[in-house]
């Protein structure tokens, strides 16, 4: 008997947990990345994917930039399986603007401002120069230098009023599309940087399918269930 029901409430907790996943990709510009004027870029995504959603977290990895040419401005991609264009849920980043001096001050965080677009089927852009976008400001900033202080900055990030604020470092969208799952690939990726559109760097990749939390819990119960059933049967 209690074999019986141990096993009853075992071995479907475990059965169940491994239908429940979620895609899981990160893209990153190649070392030694240049924009066009040459100056060097560092940018990553880390994007899951689920059943009609996706979420993408966009990271300007630069430390201490020089110029605005450095910000990340954009983010195309585009996806297997999908046609339609969806909408743009939550997005979000905190803001920072730095001063002339280089000094920098972090602000509350806000919707991002960055349009959603579909310029084809299947290709997804946000973007922060759009036609009503927040461009010129509202790009991603890297981090600053030593001490808080952006000491490389030139006159379009220190002090340049049409560029401040800033986002500080990240953004994170979320991008509701219908046809998007777990098993839809992301691919085709580009970063774009600076304040004038098309600034285009590729990124590569990978991507994995891995247990969603709630998964990882059901497996827990499941062996916590057989656990208990090995003790209680005679030996």
């Amino acid at each position: 008997m209690i074999r019986a029901k141990i096993l009853s409430l075992g071995l479907p907790l475990l059965m169940l947990a491994t239908t429940a996943h979620a895609g899981l990709f990160t893209f990153q510009t190649a070392a030694g990345a240049t924009e066009s004027g040459g100056n060097p870029v560092s940018a990553s995504a880390n994007i899951t994917t689920a059943n009609g959603t996706m979420t993408i977290t966009l990271n300007n990895l630069l430390v201490n930039p020089t110029t605005v040419a450095q910000n990340l401005s954009d983010f195309s991609f585009v996806l297997s399986g999908t046609t339609s264009l969806g909408s743009l849920g939550t997005n979000t980043g905190q803001e920072i603007t730095v001063a002339a001096n280089g000094t920098a001050t972090t602000g509350s965080t806000v919707a991002t401002g960055w349009i959603f677009s579909s310029p084809s089927a299947g290709t997804y852009l946000l973007d922060a120069l759009g036609a009503g976008g927040a461009g010129p400001e509202h790009t991603i900033l890297g981090a600053p230098g030593a001490g808080g202080i952006y000491t490389n900055a030139n006159g379009s990030i220190a002090g340049n009023d049409p560029h401040n604020p800033f986002l500080n470092q990240s953004a994170t969208f979320t991008l509701n599309i219908s046809g998007v799952t777990t098993s839809t690939t992301v691919s085709n990726v580009l970063f774009s940087f600076g304040t004038v559109s098309g600034n285009n760097v590729p990124g590569g990749g990978n991507n994995s399918t891995v247990p969603e939390p709630v998964s990882l819990s059901l497996v827990g119960g499941g062996l916590l269930a057989l656990g208990l059933l090995r003790k209680r049967l005679p030996r």
